[in-house]
């Protein structure tokens, strides 16, 4: 397969959008990013991995095409930057530019940046316009899509955000080639979950390339990053604001999330390898619920493991207490009415959204997770 541009369309009547991926695309950020702006003014929020790497190539771009920019704000790279102080800092230091309505905010960088970015615009001025420039698998294949953004609280991840779509979505796949394996891991976990939840030959593709993926094989990056995109793109059409099927994308994200808050939303555990992780604990809920046979936990478990990839919360030295990860899930933005809900599995290819999960079930399942 060659390497070369893709695009795709999000339907979504006025708020529809392109997805671009392709290798070079920093370069024509600017060409690309004229097209799709009101006007050729943009401030650029990126990390401190991310900003050095890749700011300059993309402040270039934007200039050649005769785009001012600002200012090019750079924030701590992890999960500590989704929150309310840095979310603060980043606004007091984009209203000190004087922005106006038709300021663009640009996201240069993985997912945390993406989400903060996204919330930034939504809120800022009340709305203005936002581009995603996805710089890690993760981002590329999930969080840049759909418009969701996000900061984290002491109550939980994501608590606190709004559903605000880019004009645009940039995937240079040359940025994938600096990746760390372990981001490139992180990322996967999110690839293998489209399969899980709606395509059971996509799955299969998974078990059969993941491990060519993860040796950073061009090609196969893009598949897997189409791939992703189309499925997801269809799901956000067909419910934005997941009222329904979009749900489905969050397999495995209750687990993840309360293990991701009772790490401190730290280095110690990434949110795709706790999405990896949540998604072998979503496989065991599905067998304790009587949908699907325990087989398919322990091959997506030996899968994961083969990748050198984080399987359970018992992979990982923390001092783990099964009743503090459970208390999470109440909070979960899922949750109706006190009671418990999860995305669970009928089948490989079979997603499917529960309801009134029983609390007890739910920690047997976290307990088990736990036991060596």
């Amino acid at each position: 397969m060659t390497v070369q541009e893709h695009r795709l369309r999000v339907a979504l009547d006025d708020r529809g959008y392109e997805i671009i991926t392709g290798p070079g695309l920093m370069a024509q950020a600017g060409e690309l990013l004229s097209a799709v702006l009101p006007a050729q003014r943009a401030i650029i929020i990126t990390d401190r991995h991310v900003g050095p790497r890749y700011a300059p190539a993309l402040e270039a771009s934007l200039a050649a095409a005769g785009f001012t920019i600002p200012a090019t704000i750079t924030v701590a790279a992890g999960e500590g930057s989704k929150s309310f102080a840095s979310f603060e800092a980043v606004m007091e230091q984009i209203l000190a530019t004087t922005p106006d309505r038709k300021t663009a905010l640009i996201a240069l960088g993985g997912g945390v940046v993406g989400d903060l970015t996204g919330f930034a615009a939504s809120t800022l001025l009340r709305g203005v316009p936002f581009v995603q420039v996805p710089t890690s698998l993760l981002a590329q294949v999930d969080s840049s899509v759909g418009g969701k953004t996000a900061i984290n609280t002491k109550a939980g991840k994501n608590l606190v955000g709004s559903f605000y779509q880019p004009r645009l979505v940039l995937a240079d796949l040359d940025t994938l080639a600096t990746l760390p394996l372990r981001e490139l891991r992180a990322g996967y976990a999110e690839i293998i979950k489209y399969g899980l939840i709606a395509d059971a030959e996509f799955y299969k593709w998974c078990l059969a390339h993941g491990a060519t993926l993860l040796a950073g094989d061009m090609a196969t990056l893009q598949q897997a990053v189409l791939k992703s995109c189309a499925m997801k793109a269809a799901i956000v059409e067909a419910d934005e604001r997941e009222a329904d099927r979009r749900a489905l994308l969050n397999l495995g994200h209750t687990f993840a999330h309360a293990l991701e808050a009772e790490t401190g939303y730290g280095s110690t555990l990434l949110h795709g390898e706790a999405v990896g992780i949540g998604m072998v604990m979503a496989c065991r809920l599905s067998a304790e619920l009587g949908l699907m046979d325990a087989s398919v936990e322990h091959e997506l478990a030996a899968h994961f493991k083969a990748l050198g990839m984080l399987a359970h919360p018992r992979d990982i030295a923390h001092p783990w207490d099964a009743q503090a990860i459970a208390r999470h899930f109440a909070s979960d933005k899922k949750a109706e009415g006190g009671s418990l809900t999860f995305v669970v599995l009928e089948g490989i290819g079979q997603g499917r959204v529960v309801k009134q999960v029983d609390a007890a079930t739910a920690l047997r399942v976290v307990e088990a997770s736990l036991e060596a």
